[in-house]
């Protein structure tokens, strides 16, 4: 069996940037096992899948360790190969997935994602991340992520995770969170995730489903650019629409090859 990959990078404008995501159309959904194993071997933060019948395009994604309820780079990616690769002559996609149906509206080389909201609320924080942390935060926030939100850009920068210690915490298909006002921008932000292949994911669209509504209400702004400060990095075009957000962002070809599967 052969099934055509595409390493695409997302939300940035130029490869090795970003955070790559690979895609991998099929024509019929294999077993569970070997789509996890296929994003094992991949070896990046996110492998889209997708089947697309007369019933429309059905989208799923799996990190190397995990089935993920919802990713942002990786639906981006995956409008991309369909735009760019496969021909796709629709301005507006539709995607079937674990969060609902999900909308990625294309307008020349800009790719923008209807996502729902996750307004996180105020928590108290886990006695295991704050062991965890080089930097405690101001303010500690929740929804499917723990948000932490710090006083600067530079300190969203300098914090550093005793991974020794973070991998003892299980959030799920969680993560957490740091987040601060931008000098450049809007908001920054950095996203890990415990017990996880890839500790610190180079820029995470789902965490904006979070970070977009917070950072609203804080800035009284509906429309926002935002940053995430992983070595790679990537940029964010957000905008609250209530029970939406909408997160626009580029992404450019890296690879296109073939998966041998006997």
């Amino acid at each position: 069996m052969r099934l055509t990959i595409y390493q695409i990078d997302a939300f940035t404008d130029k490869i090795f940037g970003g955070n790559p995501a690979c895609v991998v159309p099929l024509e019929d959904w294999l077993p569970d096992e070997l789509l996890l194993t296929i994003a094992k071997e991949n070896a990046v933060a996110e492998t889209a899948f997708f089947v697309q019948n007369e019933e429309g395009i059905h989208l799923r994604w799996f990190t190397p360790d995990l089935e993920m309820d919802l990713c942002g780079h990786a639906t981006l990616a995956a409008a991309y190969v369909l735009k760019v690769h496969l021909n796709h002559v629709c301005n507006k996609l539709v995607f079937e997935t674990l969060s609902g149906q999900l909308q990625v509206r294309c307008e020349k080389d800009m790719f923008t994602l209807d996502l729902p909201a996750r307004p996180p609320q105020p928590d108290e924080l886990p006695k295991l991340i704050k062991e965890a942390i080089s930097i405690q935060p101001d303010a500690v926030l929740k929804a499917r992520d723990y948000v932490l939100v710090y006083p600067s850009e530079s300190t969203v920068m300098n914090l550093q995770i005793d991974r020794n210690a973070f991998d003892k915490i299980n959030l799920g298909t969680g993560g957490v969170i740091v987040t601060s006002k931008g000098s450049s921008c809007d908001f920054v932000s950095r996203f890990f995730t415990p017990q996880a292949t890839i500790l610190e994911d180079p820029v995470t669209g789902s965490a904006h489903c979070t970070l977009t509504p917070y950072w609203s209400r804080q800035l009284n702004k509906t429309k926002m650019t935002a940053r995430q400060l992983s070595e790679r990095g990537g940029v964010l075009h957000c905008e609250n629409k209530d029970s939406r957000v909408l997160v626009s962002g580029k992404a450019r070809t890296y690879l296109v090859g073939h998966i041998w599967i006997e």
